[in-house]
């Protein structure tokens, strides 16, 4: 009985965690619950386009990227805390439900992001006539609550990084 008592103590604790994190934009430090779990799950993704193509050099493609990944996030219950979409390459911030996995969470946004964006961009299909968009390739690593300021500072940066000017990016 005891131990039971401690037990739900402890996820009452759980529960109201909560603080803010220096650096970031209104974001909490809060854990997600589901029916059977509980915690935090910060991935930092990039991807690029299929041959390294600069696909995304025009504003007006670079921003359907940004729309067709944003919803392919909204539909999938993933949160998506930074995205940044570089002519050749795309860095993403994003939280992923507990109960999927990183594979299955690459997979849905890469997939419905691709489908999306040859639906609304039809003459794309003349470089990528199989209908593949994006490379099979990919890098994710977690970030913790100690780096995710530096990973989305760093996210934000990725235009200084390369050296491009800066053309407005829709910022979250």
């Amino acid at each position: 009985m005891a131990s039971e008592a401690c037990a739900m103590y402890f996820l009452h604790l759980l529960r109201s965690v909560s603080f803010p994190l220096p650096g970031v934009r209104n974001m909490e430090n809060r854990y997600t619950r589901r029916a059977h779990s509980i915690g935090a799950n910060f991935w930092h993704i990039e991807w690029c386009p299929k041959y390294r193509y600069k696909m995304f050099e025009k504003l007006k493609y670079k921003n359907l990227a940004t729309a067709c990944i944003r919803k392919a996030v909204c539909e999938h219950g993933i949160t998506i805390h930074e995205l940044q979409v570089m002519p050749d390459h795309l860095h993403a911030v994003v939280s992923i439900p507990n109960t999927m996995s990183f594979a299955r969470a690459k997979q849905l946004l890469k997939g419905r992001s691709s489908y999306l964006f040859f639906r609304n961009h039809e003459k794309a299909r003349l470089r990528y006539p199989r209908g593949h968009l994006w490379s099979v390739g990919t890098f994710g690593t977690t970030v913790g609550y100690s780096d995710l300021p530096t990973t989305l500072r760093y996210v934000q940066e990725q235009v200084i990084h390369h050296g491009l000017p800066s053309r407005g990016s829709p910022a979250l």
